[in-house]
Protein backbone atom coordinates (compact mmCIF):
# COMPACT_ATOMS: atom_id res chain seq x y z
CA UNK A 1 0.00 0.00 0.00
CA UNK A 2 1.73 3.27 -1.34
CA UNK A 3 0.91 6.13 0.83
CA UNK A 4 1.80 9.04 0.46
CA UNK A 5 3.66 11.00 2.91
CA UNK A 6 2.63 14.31 4.05
CA UNK A 7 6.31 15.30 3.38
CA UNK A 8 6.18 14.19 0.04
CA UNK A 9 3.13 16.05 -1.22
CA UNK A 10 4.78 19.26 0.27
CA UNK A 11 7.87 18.81 -1.71
CA UNK A 12 5.98 18.50 -4.88
CA UNK A 13 4.01 21.75 -4.11
CA UNK A 14 6.96 23.24 -3.32
CA UNK A 15 8.92 22.03 -6.45
CA UNK A 16 6.36 23.85 -8.35
CA UNK A 17 6.69 27.25 -6.61
CA UNK A 18 9.96 28.05 -7.80
CA UNK A 19 8.80 27.21 -11.75
CA UNK A 20 5.43 29.90 -10.70
CA UNK A 21 7.95 32.38 -9.19
CA UNK A 22 10.00 32.63 -12.50
CA UNK A 23 6.93 32.63 -14.72
CA UNK A 24 5.89 36.08 -12.93
CA UNK A 25 8.66 38.14 -12.02
CA UNK A 26 7.75 40.79 -9.60
CA UNK A 27 8.55 44.57 -11.67
CA UNK A 28 9.00 47.10 -8.74
CA UNK A 29 8.01 50.54 -9.78
CA UNK A 30 10.62 53.37 -10.64
CA UNK A 31 11.35 55.68 -8.06
CA UNK A 32 9.46 58.84 -8.45
CA UNK A 33 11.65 61.97 -9.76
CA UNK A 34 11.61 64.83 -7.95
CA UNK A 35 11.42 68.05 -9.25
CA UNK A 36 13.78 71.34 -8.85
CA UNK A 37 10.97 72.89 -7.67
CA UNK A 38 9.72 70.19 -5.00
CA UNK A 39 13.26 70.02 -3.87
CA UNK A 40 13.48 73.60 -3.56
CA UNK A 41 10.33 73.84 -1.77
CA UNK A 42 11.54 70.73 0.71
CA UNK A 43 14.76 72.52 1.24
CA UNK A 44 13.06 76.14 2.28
CA UNK A 45 10.18 74.13 4.57
CA UNK A 46 13.06 72.13 6.91
CA UNK A 47 14.97 75.61 7.01
CA UNK A 48 11.85 77.26 8.34
CA UNK A 49 10.98 74.06 10.65
CA UNK A 50 14.37 74.87 12.35
CA UNK A 51 14.10 78.51 12.23
CA UNK A 52 11.46 77.69 14.55
CA UNK A 53 13.30 75.23 16.48
CA UNK A 54 16.23 77.76 17.05
CA UNK A 55 13.36 80.40 18.12
CA UNK A 56 12.62 77.43 21.09
CA UNK A 57 16.26 77.05 21.64
CA UNK A 58 16.76 80.43 22.15
CA UNK A 59 14.69 80.56 24.76
CA UNK A 60 16.27 77.96 26.95
CA UNK A 61 17.18 79.66 30.30
CA UNK A 62 20.62 78.36 31.04
CA UNK A 63 23.61 80.85 29.88
CA UNK A 64 25.72 79.36 27.00
CA UNK A 65 22.88 76.11 26.67
CA UNK A 66 20.81 78.25 24.56
CA UNK A 67 23.79 78.58 22.10
CA UNK A 68 25.15 75.33 22.53
CA UNK A 69 21.02 74.00 21.21
CA UNK A 70 21.45 76.39 18.64
CA UNK A 71 23.93 75.40 16.82
CA UNK A 72 22.67 71.63 17.38
CA UNK A 73 19.62 72.92 15.58
CA UNK A 74 21.53 74.64 12.71
CA UNK A 75 23.86 71.50 11.99
CA UNK A 76 20.40 69.18 12.22
CA UNK A 77 18.85 71.64 9.56
CA UNK A 78 22.13 70.77 6.83
CA UNK A 79 22.36 67.89 7.45
CA UNK A 80 18.76 67.74 6.55
CA UNK A 81 18.75 70.22 3.54
CA UNK A 82 22.30 68.37 2.17
CA UNK A 83 20.07 64.99 2.32
CA UNK A 84 17.63 66.53 0.18
CA UNK A 85 20.06 67.54 -2.43
CA UNK A 86 21.96 64.11 -2.19
CA UNK A 87 25.17 65.86 -0.57
CA UNK A 88 27.58 63.70 1.57
CA UNK A 89 27.20 65.73 5.05
CA UNK A 90 30.36 66.36 7.00
CA UNK A 91 29.78 67.57 10.52
CA UNK A 92 33.25 68.93 10.62
CA UNK A 93 33.16 70.82 7.52
CA UNK A 94 29.79 71.96 8.40
CA UNK A 95 30.50 73.67 11.52
CA UNK A 96 33.88 75.31 10.36
CA UNK A 97 31.90 76.50 7.80
CA UNK A 98 29.15 78.05 9.87
CA UNK A 99 32.05 79.54 12.43
CA UNK A 100 33.22 80.86 9.51
CA UNK A 101 30.05 82.37 8.07
CA UNK A 102 29.40 83.67 11.79
CA UNK A 103 32.40 85.66 11.94
CA UNK A 104 30.95 87.73 9.03
CA UNK A 105 28.09 89.57 10.70
CA UNK A 106 30.91 91.28 12.97
CA UNK A 107 32.12 91.56 17.05
CA UNK A 108 28.77 93.52 17.19
CA UNK A 109 26.68 90.85 16.27
CA UNK A 110 28.84 87.87 17.73
CA UNK A 111 28.87 90.22 21.09
CA UNK A 112 24.88 90.75 20.80
CA UNK A 113 24.22 87.11 20.74
CA UNK A 114 26.46 86.12 23.17
CA UNK A 115 25.82 88.80 25.28
CA UNK A 116 22.14 88.46 25.18
CA UNK A 117 23.36 84.18 26.20
CA UNK A 118 25.51 85.77 29.11
CA UNK A 119 22.50 88.51 30.18
CA UNK A 120 20.54 85.61 31.36
CA UNK A 121 22.58 85.38 34.43
CA UNK A 122 21.09 88.32 35.67
CA UNK A 123 17.54 88.06 37.44
CA UNK A 124 14.89 90.23 35.56
CA UNK A 125 15.84 92.40 33.64
CA UNK A 126 18.88 90.78 32.05
CA UNK A 127 17.08 87.67 31.79
CA UNK A 128 13.90 89.82 30.13
CA UNK A 129 16.11 91.32 27.92
CA UNK A 130 18.26 88.10 26.47
CA UNK A 131 14.72 86.22 25.74
CA UNK A 132 13.45 89.08 23.85
CA UNK A 133 16.75 89.05 21.84
CA UNK A 134 18.63 85.67 21.43
CA UNK A 135 15.80 84.08 20.33
CA UNK A 136 15.23 86.79 17.22
CA UNK A 137 18.87 86.31 16.83
CA UNK A 138 19.20 82.95 16.71
CA UNK A 139 16.59 82.21 14.51
CA UNK A 140 18.31 84.83 12.37
CA UNK A 141 21.56 83.26 12.04
CA UNK A 142 19.69 79.62 11.52
CA UNK A 143 17.92 81.52 8.52
CA UNK A 144 20.69 83.07 6.47
CA UNK A 145 22.35 79.84 7.08
CA UNK A 146 20.08 78.06 5.50
CA UNK A 147 19.57 80.67 2.70
CA UNK A 148 23.13 80.55 1.80
CA UNK A 149 23.21 76.47 1.78
CA UNK A 150 20.34 75.80 0.18
CA UNK A 151 21.95 78.70 -2.70
CA UNK A 152 24.75 76.79 -3.13
CA UNK A 153 23.62 73.62 -2.91
CA UNK A 154 20.86 75.12 -6.08
CA UNK A 155 23.64 76.06 -7.70
CA UNK A 156 25.43 72.05 -7.68
CA UNK A 157 27.58 72.82 -5.01
CA UNK A 158 29.27 70.50 -2.20
CA UNK A 159 29.95 70.96 1.40
CA UNK A 160 33.58 70.22 0.23
CA UNK A 161 33.26 73.17 -2.59
CA UNK A 162 31.48 76.14 -0.72
CA UNK A 163 33.97 79.13 0.46
CA UNK A 164 32.65 80.94 3.19
CA UNK A 165 34.91 83.92 2.44
CA UNK A 166 33.14 84.48 -0.84
CA UNK A 167 29.86 84.14 1.10
CA UNK A 168 30.48 86.49 3.99
CA UNK A 169 29.14 89.63 2.55
CA UNK A 170 26.21 87.58 1.00
CA UNK A 171 25.51 85.93 4.47
CA UNK A 172 25.72 89.45 6.29
CA UNK A 173 22.80 90.80 3.99
CA UNK A 174 20.64 87.63 4.67
CA UNK A 175 21.36 87.97 8.43
CA UNK A 176 20.26 91.71 8.13
CA UNK A 177 17.19 90.55 6.18
CA UNK A 178 16.70 87.58 8.65
CA UNK A 179 16.14 89.62 12.10
CA UNK A 180 12.96 91.24 10.19
CA UNK A 181 11.26 88.11 9.28
CA UNK A 182 12.55 86.16 11.94
CA UNK A 183 10.71 88.90 13.99
CA UNK A 184 7.27 88.51 12.13
CA UNK A 185 7.68 84.82 12.45
CA UNK A 186 7.97 85.04 16.31
CA UNK A 187 4.80 87.04 16.72
CA UNK A 188 3.21 84.92 14.22
CA UNK A 189 3.79 82.10 16.84
CA UNK A 190 2.92 83.98 19.96
CA UNK A 191 -0.29 85.08 17.91
CA UNK A 192 -0.87 81.53 17.60
CA UNK A 193 0.21 80.06 20.55
CA UNK A 194 -2.22 82.80 22.18
CA UNK A 195 -5.28 81.75 19.91
CA UNK A 196 -4.96 77.92 21.00
CA UNK A 197 -4.82 78.30 24.44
Amino acid sequence: MAATTPSASNQATTSTQPEAAKAAPVQSAPPAQVTPEARLQDAQAIARRNVLWSLGAGVVPFPIVDLLAVAAVELKMLREIAKVYDVNFQEGIAKKIIGSLLASIGVVGIGGIIGGSLAKFVPGIGTTLSLLSVPVLAGAVTHATGKIFIMHFEAGGTLLDLNPKTMKAHFRKEFEKAKEVVADLQRQQSGSGAKSA
